[in-house]
């Protein structure tokens, strides 16, 4: 056979040509899915990027097997042999739905950010606590005293009755919910040394320098330090959190990135809740919840003992007042004592408030007093002998006037003034009796 010529060449190159052009649309419709290649994501950038190709692998290797077998007794002959040409490759970027949830950072931040949040002391406030710490999606483990394994489950918590199998859990932080007077006593007795060495631990009491005075002294060096105060409760924070206070001082927090974030994290949660953040040392706390707290606490007992009801005729100041005997009187009386007891501004609170009340009273009997003088020592002389008179004329009319000094022997007897002008009538006509 004889070697080919060029002329043989080219009419072999174009025969292919021909092919591979009236090959790939007919296979393309025949198997639409072989023509293109499978579409790639870029998830990271949030774009979509799309590769397609005119033909497939298969009819690539078809022609290049062509061409190989039409150019096998040419092997040996020194040619440039020009390769089928690719069909063009045609790219195409989409880009994805903004809120498409692709940000696989984000949502690790996220996880990153809940917290194993333990609480020691499972009552009213410890709960009311739990259930929103469970609601913003942090694990929260408990324990007490007492047996709240059915609330705890009820609300979705981990509940452990020994405290030694609740530290094994190594919550990230620990929340004393105890009343002020048990704080002590808790703490002294608790496993510490069971739970991780640089652990949080916080306190919701509502005295701030007791707390921190004791943490400083019984806890480790390495365990971090944070005092809290929700100045408010179950029934004034039942609903929103909005635009209630917390107080909180950073005590004590170690230096790594790690601890500053799980003490945001922790404060983020009342943040998110709407609460406004106050930062505020211990000493200065307490100073200020003398002159509020203590001082509200103090005047709805004093109230409630006074068992104030209803009225056909209430004003909105009155029912102020009934509402603040309804908020105190849901208070255990430990509490409004530990106020007492464990912030020493409440003495000098409780003093100003006894002073304040003694002024308002001696005003009042001074100006009372002054009237009944006035009616009494109706003369312009001042002679013994007119003094005399005019108070052998007060005795002869005393019958007449009747309620004012009726009134007068009643605030130098007792001390108090009450009761309607009957009721003074009836009393003083009862002790008048005898003496006719």
């Amino acid at each position: 056979a004889r070697p080919p010529t060029r002329s043989d060449i080219s009419a072999t190159q174009a025969r292919m040509s021909a092919h591979v052009a009236s090959s790939v649309p007919a296979r393309a419709r025949v198997y639409p899915r072989a023509s293109t290649v499978s579409t790639r994501r870029a998830s990271a950038t949030g774009t979509r990027a799309r590769f397609e190709t005119g033909s497939s692998r298969a009819d690539r290797c078809r022609s290049l097997s062509a061409r190989d077998g039409c150019l096998a007794g040419a092997s040996r002959v020194p040619c440039r042999a020009s390769t089928p040409a690719r069909s063009n490759v045609r790219f195409a970027v989409s880009a994805l739905d903004a809120a498409m949830p692709f940000d696989n950072e984000a949502r690790a931040a996220k996880r990153l950010r809940k917290l194993k949040i333990g609480i020691v002391g499972f009552g009213n406030f410890g709960q009311f606590l739990a259930r929103r710490f469970i609601q913003n999606e942090h694990t929260v483990i408990a324990t007490s005293r007492g047996d709240y394994e059915d609330a705890a489950k009820k609300m979705g918590a981990r509940y452990y009755r020994d405290p030694d199998d609740f530290c094994e859990q190594h919550p990230d932080v620990v929340i004393f919910a105890t009343s002020i007077l048990s704080t002590e006593a808790t703490i002294n007795s608790f496993p510490v040394q069971r739970l991780r060495r640089n652990t949080l631990v916080a306190d919701v009491l509502s005295v701030k320098q007791f707390p921190k005075q004791l943490f400083l002294q019984r806890l480790p060096d390495d365990f971090d330090i944070l005092c809290l105060h929700p100045m408010f409760g179950p029934d004034s924070g039942k609903g929103t959190w909005k635009a209630l206070p917390l107080v909180y001082d950073k005590v004590r927090v170690g230096d790594e990135q790690s601890r500053r974030d799980r003490v945001d994290n922790l404060l983020g949660i009342f943040a998110d809740e709407g609460c406004r953040m106050v930062e505020m040392s211990c000493e200065e706390h307490d100073r200020q919840a003398a002159s509020s707290q203590f001082i509200t606490h103090t005047v709805g007992r004093m109230l409630g003992s006074m068992e104030l009801a209803d009225t056909t005729i209430n004003t909105k100041g009155y029912e102020s007042l009934l509402n603040l005997v309804n908020n105190t009187s849901n208070d255990s009386f430990d509490l409004y004592y530990g106020l007492f007891m464990y912030n020493k501004n409440a003495t000098q609170e409780l003093n100003r408030l006894e002073l304040a009340f003694s002024q308002v009273k001696a005003q009042l009997f001074d100006r009372l007093h002054t009237l009944i003088r006035d009616d009494i020592f109706d003369t312009d002389g001042s002679s013994p002998e007119q003094l005399k008179k005019a108070w052998e004329k007060a005795g002869e009319n005393m019958n007449e006037r009747g309620y004012k000094e009726r009134l007068i022997d009643q605030v130098n007897s007792t001390g108090v003034i009450g009761g309607s002008r009957d009721e003074h009538a009836g009393k003083g006509a009862e002790s008048e009796a005898p003496s006719r």
